[in-house]
């Protein structure tokens, strides 16, 4: 046996139905002004699919009216559905409000359509069965020159036609309304360019959080890893002290860091607010220091000057070069460079590779991270061997 049709018997199609049925309240309310329902008649039920009209233009205007259209759509036409459904707002734009008056024309159009059909077919249908019955259905049912009159039992097959018909007009009619809600209900193309937009820049935001936090944490941890190991190895109270003070200073650097990345993310602060720059370098070599590395230092040019951006920047590269040495080369001869030219800030961090150091890969996800950072900004950087130890050299552009 064969299964009915899925579309018919879904609840979507009959919420959608009274949707579209509902839009006839309008026409009804201006069949009773003029010329009133007794008085209706062929030529004056045609004119109820024109005049409506300006009045549905005006409405538009109305800002609510877009958001009160598209709680109805959502509720109506997509019911039980989250994906593809418009969105409810209000108009923001002259744009919104000419596509919700195309909307309110469509939507009246299509619905007197489908209460006229909604009303008219079950008489036609009780008139064919009468017809089959050898009744004259012209008389029980008048003024309908279209209906079938006389005897006939062949009515009878084709009584079951118009229901069907109706149901696959209401199917086809309810599926083109929720399309036409996409499109009219719905953010414009330009409003869906900007929400990617500022989807994207979330995105990013969130990609640049990640980076600072593993940057930031990363070298918190290696730095305090690091002086408890040596102080353990050295045996000394007075080493013992200055490891557990660096521990402190840098952790507490790192919870500062990482409250204020908690206060972006909860929208509580400016994304740039408090961030480190380049004039704060001073505190990552004393950070290095402590851990034993031998860290010589020269700068060269005007820090303050550096743009905002370039400056936090490369204060988060240099932080990561000198995360990579305390971690992996452990304590080695390293100098810091820092140069602030006319068009570009070069930065270099050079060491010495340990002993036990062989072959260093460049291909980590912190200098991954340094890279990008670099080409975020117009510039470029790169890291790996170099005479007789390792470099990192980022130049990144001022303008």
């Amino acid at each position: 046996m064969l299964a009915p049709p899925r579309p018919v018997f879904r609840a979507v199609t009959f919420t959608r139905w009274l949707h579209l049925v509902m839009a006839t309240v309008l026409a009804t309310v201006c069949a009773l002004v003029h010329p009133g329902l007794a008085g209706l008649g062929t030529r004056q039920a045609a004119w109820l699919l024109v005049t409506p009209v300006p009045l549905l233009v005006a409405l538009a205007m109305v800002p609510a009216v877009r958001l009160s259209e598209g709680v109805q759509a959502r509720l109506l036409l997509f019911p039980g559905a989250y994906d593809g459904r418009p969105p409810a707002s209000r108009s923001a734009s002259w744009g919104d409000r000419w596509r919700t008056a195309l909307w309110l024309v469509l939507r009246y159009e299509l619905g007197v359509l489908t209460a006229f059909l909604s009303v008219w077919v079950p008489p036609l249908t009780w008139a064919l069965l009468r017809s089959a019955g050898h009744h004259e259905a012209g008389r029980v049912l008048e003024p309908a020159p279209w209906w079938p009159a006389g005897e006939g039992r062949w009515y009878a097959l084709l009584a079951p036609l118009p229901p069907v018909l109706l149901l696959a007009f209401v199917v086809a009619a309810g599926a083109a309304l929720a399309a036409a809600a996409r499109t009219l209900l719905g953010p414009s193309a330009a409003e869906r360019l900007a929400a990617l937009e500022e989807r994207t820049e979330r995105l990013l935001e969130h990609n640049r959080l990640a980076r600072e936090l593993h940057d930031s944490v990363g070298h918190a941890l290696t730095v305090a890893v690091v002086q408890a190991g040596a102080a353990r190895a050295a045996g000394s109270a007075e080493f013992t002290e200055q490891a557990l003070a660096a521990i402190e200073e840098t952790g507490r650097h790192a919870l500062e860091d990482l409250e204020r990345m908690l206060d972006i993310l909860r929208e509580d602060t400016p994304p740039t607010a408090g961030r480190p720059t380049l004039a704060d370098a001073e505190r990552l070599l004393t950070a290095a220091r402590s851990s034993g590395a031998q860290v010589t230092s020269e700068v060269s040019g005007a820090l303050e000057s550096v743009p905002g951006p370039v400056s936090r920047e490369g204060y988060r590269i240099v932080q990561e070069a000198l995360t990579n040495v305390v971690r992996h080369a452990g304590p080695v001869p390293v100098s810091v460079r820092i140069a602030v030219g006319d068009r570009a800030v070069e930065l270099e961090i050079r060491n010495a590779l340990s002993g036990a150091g062989g072959t260093v890969s460049g291909s980590g996800s912190g200098l991954r991270g340094i890279r990008e950072r670099a080409a975020l900004l117009g510039g470029r950087a790169e890291a790996g061997a170099y005479e007789d130890g390792w470099r990192v050299r980022a130049v990144l552009p001022l303008a």
